[in-house]
């Protein structure tokens, strides 16, 4: 890291990182959304299961979330992530087994024996992590026929922003860049700012 000489007299500065939603590129997405998820995990995930259980008195989350997302995906390119292919893994259906198998030339049969392996909740999942279809370039090997649960992730897109709350966004602060832009952004505008009454606009 370059450093500068300065002289004994000068006074101490102070300096504030900017909020993500000022910055036009985030270079290391998973290095912020580790630091930041270190520093306010406890803030955040209350901040969420407020607006979960309706007791935060916010109005127009949904909105607001969608306003958010779409900055957060022009912030944060996924290809410099693909944190949620390298760390996670899809529950799959069996319609996507069904579709990718046929695609890889296997019978579903030959793909749970492949790549597959059941969960204590008897949902579908990889056996192992990364992803057996990330490539080097961080790019979806079978991308065009991809689980329905990877090309909906990580659902900070969807209409409804509260639903995915519980069993989705508090877990993806933790692995997904863009759902801490999200939500890291919303708390700044709701509880920083006091604004009760959000839409797009105030994204």
């Amino acid at each position: 890291m370059a450093k500068t000489i300065k002289s004994a007299v000068t006074k101490k500065k102070t300096t504030t990182e900017l909020p993500m939603y000022l910055q036009p590129k985030i270079k290391e997405p998973i290095k912020y959304m580790k630091k930041s998820f270190k520093k306010n995990k406890k803030e955040y995930v209350k901040f969420l299961r407020s607006i979960d259980k309706g007791k935060s008195g916010i109005r127009g989350v949904n909105g607001l979330a969608l306003g958010l997302n779409k900055k957060a995906f022009k912030a944060i390119d996924c290809l410099s992530c693909a944190n949620c292919c390298k760390t996670m893994t899809p529950t799959y259906t069996k319609t996507d087994v069904k579709r990718i198998s046929k695609h890889l030339g296997m019978s579903v049969h030959q793909y749970h024996e492949k790549y597959l392996e059941k969960d204590k909740t008897g949902d579908y999942m990889n056996v192992k992590q990364p992803c057996q279809f990330l490539k080097k370039d961080n790019k979806c090997a079978i991308y065009p026929v991809r689980p329905k649960d990877c090309s909906g992730f990580p659902h900070t897109q969807s209409r409804d922003f509260k639903q995915f709350i519980p069993d989705t966004h508090i877990q993806n602060i933790e692995y997904c860049p863009i759902t801490m832009y999200v939500v890291e952004n919303m708390y700044d505008r709701v509880i920083k700012k006091g604004k009760m009454n959000v839409s797009a606009k105030d994204a």
